[in-house]
């Protein structure tokens, strides 16, 4: 069993520090072209704002490297140190049944991890963010969110586990199934629920003013064949000076979400091009595509897992002394973040390639992109967004390409219409 333990071990290390190592190479790459404002920024962006930029960039990074590497040694202390297996124990010891010791068991695990973060959190929030004029909150609001957070967390968390372990219980032979069918339905009813009940804990949301901008959006939609039921603006400025809109909701009608802080920013052309742009994912399916991407990976995984579980194999391998199933879950989910490491890649590439076939519906569908790229250029500023990520980087990290190479895509697109 030693040798399996060290395996595994060894190849945690590897992922830690690979993680590690990407993130000295990009900082490498921002010290020697940070400086360079390239051609596509040239007369919106100076010297100024780029060492901004490149500042925020370097702070968020160190900050992350030092909460990264406080959190695995947590995580190593915990699951290699011998705290999971006196953890299991005292849970054990209470001799609650089966869904209660589990309730326990996960829920007191995401309390430590919780109120762990908490000086983390409050460092991002009140020093970084304060210090590059993003953040807006005030130390009550903070409570607040993190109160209705925990609370939040608390319900949620509690149904997902007490009716998983409850299925596992009824079915021990085929719990697998059912447990993957109540995750994909909790999360499409989680999906629909949450613009009218999770959102509005904490934000206010109010329909827009600007009656010209909603007459447009409305021409918009209808252009695509998409219901919207409400155009609605959110109090976003309360909390960061960061911009962002988003379509929620499921099936054929949709509501639009404008930040406040997008609204003061950009005109409405480029609100417009930015809402395309969010069009062309539901056009396109990217969304349905990702969902049964994700839950095809899910099933299999789930299955493997159950197969896995009906031994004692993990106990054994990490000195787990009491036979108990909810170490076991813990145990699988920390081997399984290290097998899924090499999907990472692969999932961002997916989302990068969804990424520029929402530029090129937004630009088709408006006939205007240069307001995309204006607006790309806009959101970059208002976020400090790094102008240059290294490649190896931006292709395990980033979700979406790099901002340069967004704006050299659409600026092409109009030297060809022109």
């Amino acid at each position: 069993m030693e040798i399996y333990l060290s395996i595994i071990f060894l190849i945690y290390l590897l992922v830690v520090f690979f993680g590690y190592y990407l993130k000295a190479l990009n900082l490498r790459h921002l010290k020697k072209y940070g400086a360079d404002i390239p051609p596509e920024f040239e007369g919106y962006i100076n010297a100024e704002l780029l060492k901004k930029t490149r500042d925020y960039t370097v702070e968020n990074n160190r900050f992350s490297f030092v909460k990264s590497v406080f959190d695995n040694i947590i995580l190593l202390v915990f699951l290699f140190g011998g705290l999971l297996n006196i953890y299991n124990s005292w849970i054990l010891s209470l001799n609650w049944n089966f869904i209660l010791s589990g309730l326990a068991f996960f829920l007191f695990l995401t309390y430590a991890e919780t109120f762990i973060s908490i000086p983390f959190s409050l460092y991002s929030t009140f020093n970084i963010e304060n210090k590059y004029g993003f953040n807006t909150m005030t130390p009550r609001l903070w409570i607040i969110d993190f109160l209705k957070s925990v609370m939040l967390s608390t319900m949620l968390m509690g149904i997902i586990i007490s009716v998983s372990l409850w299925l596992v219980s009824a079915s021990p032979d085929y719990w697998w199934v059912w447990v993957w069918g109540f995750f994909l339905v909790f999360s499409l009813f989680i999906m629909y629920i949450s613009p009218y009940v999770i959102e509005p804990l904490f934000n206010k949301f109010t329909p827009i003013e600007d009656k010209a901008l909603e007459d447009k959006i409305k021409n918009l939609v209808q252009k695509v064949g998409i219901k919207v039921s409400r155009i609605l603006k959110m109090d976003a400025s309360k909390r960061s000076t960061h911009t962002n809109a988003y379509f929620t909701g499921i099936g054929k009608v949709k509501r639009i979400i404008l930040y406040d802080t997008l609204l003061e920013k950009m005109d409405i052309d480029e609100t417009i091009a930015v809402l395309a742009h969010e069009i062309g994912h539901w056009k396109k399916k990217h969304v349905l595509k990702r969902i049964m991407v994700s839950e095809v990976i899910a099933f299999i995984a789930i299955y493997i897992s159950f197969k896995i579980l009906q031994t004692d194999f993990l106990l054994k391998m990490f000195s787990v002394k009491a036979d108990s199933f909810f170490a076991k879950i813990v145990i699988l989910g920390f081997i399984g973040s290290i097998a899924v490491f090499p999907l990472v890649p692969l999932v961002s590439c997916l989302s990068r390639r969804h990424e520029r076939q929402a530029d090129c519906f937004a630009c088709e569908l408006t006939g205007n992109p240069d307001s995309l790229a204006t607006s790309l250029i806009k959101l970059s500023k208002d976020n400090l967004s790094n102008l240059h990520p290294h490649p190896l980087y931006a292709a395990f990290h980033y979700s979406h390409p790099p901002v340069v190479q967004r704006v050299r895509g659409i600026r092409k697109k109009i030297k060809v219409h022109s």
